[in-house]
């Protein structure tokens, strides 16, 4: 309005805000909170108020003042009245007692369950990894043993897949002591059966689907070490060598006792539609449909956990990798829906969001891969609570760009920690026998 006059309402000129009495907010204004992140109930710190409801929760914190940003705002202020001005100049902007409290209790059950949801998921995560690791070492002096252990954690991860909820895929931490000789495999898993249910599988399949996964690379036990960890530079006979790890793990498949499907996963899964793969060449329909799957979600997680993570692709731009490069050596329908699933920002992928906060997308909902959940980089808050802003909730605020981890200013870098290795998961139901 052109009677509001900048003059009235001092501006900080290095903030770019104006303090304004809490009898002039407005819809649509962009404000600034003044106060400890939990001393309000708001995701942010700073928002644009986008309703009625908003505006009457800010109001009940009990501040005189408050600071909004005019650059970010669709209204400006009505003139305050000189007796607001006056009462605002009295009080101290302390929101009331009785409010912070509310605010800081609710607030607080809210990061403690998502704490605890993220606490309980590594926890079944490295469980599961742990058997990945039983199953291994039992292979040739306990094949029966290890596949009824294959069996039972297939069917949790069946079962947890086929549920009627959305799948949430978690990004887990960098490091568990030792079993990230396993993630692989686990990653593959998790990956393949997320791509199974969208394409409606039936429950055998994706069991076929999981147990193929389990043991897709099972033939480098017999490839030396100094090739498999070589990465990069592989003489010719070096990569034929590291390509015969298809055709090594047909035999201890047939030890195991693993179906017909499950072993052309084994041998298939780096073969190309094209024909370009290996170790045989096989093209389009000659390709074992769970084992096109598998070639699908096994390149992804090869080209972001590359031996030397130096190497490694962010997830974004695996994906757009894959889209541009591999579009003929992938099946297409698959690859499409993995990409929908993972979205356009998939967990491991940093982002500056549309208020010009960075953040680090840590879970994706298969069904609304363009609303993932996004640990946040709020000074305010300390690096061990970060706040974890699920988009859905959030309609005001889009995801502006994908960053490179090396575009974060350094303190953001250190807050967000994006991760050196990228390992998913999602929950699986709880089957410990319960006390009582």
């Amino acid at each position: 309005m052109s009677d509001w006059h900048p003059a009235a309402h001092p501006m900080n000129i290095q903030t770019k805000t104006t303090p304004i009495v809490i009898e002039q907010l407005q819809v649509g204004m962009f404000v600034i909170l003044d106060l400890h992140w939990l001393d309000h109930d708001f995701a942010r710190n700073s928002f644009k108020i986008k309703n009625e409801e908003q505006l009457a929760k800010l109001r009940q914190l009990g501040l005189k003042t408050i600071r909004i940003d005019p650059a970010r705002s669709d209204v400006i202020p009505e003139p305050a009245a000189p007796e607001m001005l006056a009462a605002a100049s009295a009080a101290e902007a302390v929101p009331t007692e009785s409010a912070m409290a509310k605010a800081k209790r609710e607030r607080l059950e809210r990061i403690n369950q998502q704490r605890a949801a993220v606490v309980e998921c590594e926890r079944k995560f490295l469980k599961t990894a742990g058997t990945l690791k039983s199953i291994n070492s039992n292979l040739f002096s306990k094949p029966q043993d290890a596949y009824q252990q294959a069996n039972e954690l297939v069917d949790e991860m069946v079962d947890s897949v086929l549920t009627d909820r959305d799948i949430a895929i978690h990004l887990m931490k960098d490091k568990y002591g030792g079993e990230d000789l396993y993630f692989h495999s686990l990653n593959v898993s998790v990956l393949a059966m997320m791509v199974a249910k969208q394409l409606k599988l039936e429950r055998e399949e994706v069991k076929e689907l999981g147990f193929g996964c389990l043991f897709h690379d099972i033939g480098k036990l017999d490839i030396p070490d100094k090739v498999l960890m070589k990465g990069s530079g592989l003489t010719r006979a070096e990569q034929h060598l590291l390509e015969q790890h298809c055709a090594y793990g047909l035999p201890i498949a047939q030890k195991l006792g693993l179906s017909k499907k499950a072993t052309e996963i084994i041998l298939q899964h780096h073969e190309c539609m094209d024909g370009t793969g290996y170790p045989n060449h096989l093209a389009g329909d000659r390709i074992s449909p769970l084992a096109r799957i598998v070639a699908i979600v096994n390149t992804y997680d090869n080209l972001c956990n590359r031996i030397n993570p130096a190497d490694s692709l962010s997830p974004y731009a695996a994906l757009s990798h894959m889209y541009a490069q591999k579009r003929n050596q992938l099946e297409a329908g698959p690859l499409g829906i993995f990409i929908r699933c993972l979205g356009v920002y998939p967990p491991g992928t940093v982002v500056k969001l549309s208020d010009g906060t960075h953040g680090l997308v840590v879970a994706v909902n298969s069904s609304k891969p363009l609303r993932p959940s996004v640990l946040i980089h709020d000074p305010d808050v300390p690096s061990s609570e970060a706040v974890v802003l699920d988009l859905e909730a959030e309609p005001d605020l889009q995801i502006a760009e994908c960053l490179r981890p090396q575009q974060l200013p350094r303190a953001t870098l250190e807050y967000l920690a994006p991760r050196r290795r990228m390992n998913y998961y999602f929950d699986l139901p709880d089957k410990t026998p319960k006390k009582g």
